[in-house]
């Protein structure tokens, strides 16, 4: 048995969110820079570029990338081994968000009541799931989400009649109407299948993948292709200025689910994507 007190995860927390928000994560510079590359438009290949050149800014002066610094999500797999000594997980968590929110002076985004409205002052409390793994460590993995792409998120319970195109179908459907209020290129997470709330899980958590790196299921990484072909042919590029480049990766996650349901849900990233990592 292994214990872990969890003031050291409140203050990797606070480390993670610091870095979240001022240092682009290399997948997506890779991603960003690729893209340039291929994009036979000049103003979306500028645009990609401005980009690029924002988050050199960002982190050469530890500002954040986007004045929306998000709500923290964070997905913890829990060693079943690990004896967690101090606060609880959700305190410890809100610990760490809280002084990075606060000392790094990152706008505060968070409604502690949905219809009350207001703001709790230092982006508390934050999205914890948390998984019973074996052994003795903790991973943690953080989002920091923007308000403007995470509102253009949807989720539809389909009929398996409906099947792959119907999934294929509503998820361009869904990032085509977000546009420009996503802040494109986007990164696409799809749940497809377990339940009405397991389907949004698994979008979520897709975004937590290496940016365009496939599943591993054959007839999923075909369907992320077909999608991320579709998107980028609709024309409307970085930050809806036109181009090839509406959408940087789609990732499919799936799930079994009940034979008559067919429940997909699509979480959607802005080009900043902020996520970071870390095993303790």
């Amino acid at each position: 048995m292994r214990t872990l007190h969890t003031d050291r995860i409140s203050e990797t927390v606070a480390e993670l969110c610091l870095q979240a928000n001022r240092s682009l994560n290399p997948d997506m510079r890779q991603a960003l820079r690729a893209a340039g590359d291929a994009e036979r438009s000049p103003l979306a290949a500028r645009t990609l570029d401005r980009i690029l050149e924002n988050a050199d800014v960002a982190e050469r002066a530890s500002l954040p990338m986007c004045q929306d610094t998000g709500l923290v999500v964070v997905f913890a797999e829990v060693g079943q081994s690990l004896l967690l000594e101090g606060t609880s997980l959700q305190e410890a968590v809100d610990g760490g968000v809280r002084a990075a929110y606060t000392s790094g002076h990152l706008r505060a985004s968070v409604s502690a009541d949905p219809l009350d409205r207001g703001n709790s002052g230092d982006n508390t409390p934050a999205v914890v799931h948390a998984s019973v793994v074996p052994g003795d460590g903790l991973r943690l993995r953080l989002l920091a989400k923007g308000g403007g792409c995470e509102n253009m998120s949807d989720f539809r319970m389909l009929t398996p009649f409906q099947g792959t195109q119907g999934v294929a179908d509503f998820v361009v459907e869904t990032a085509e109407r977000a546009g420009p209020n996503a802040c494109p290129p986007m990164v696409v997470g799809v749940g497809v299948g377990g339940s009405f709330e397991q389907s949004a899980l698994l979008a979520k958590r897709s975004l937590l993948r290496e940016v365009g790196a496939a599943s591993a299921v054959a007839h999923a990484a075909e369907l992320e292709r077909d999608i991320l072909d579709r998107l980028n042919a609709s024309g409307i590029g970085p930050q809806g200025y036109g181009g090839a480049t509406t959408a940087l990766a789609v990732h499919v996650e799936l799930a079994a689910c009940h034979v008559a349901s067919l429940p997909v849900s699509v979480n959607i990233e802005c080009h900043a994507h902020r996520h970071k990592e870390v095993a303790l």
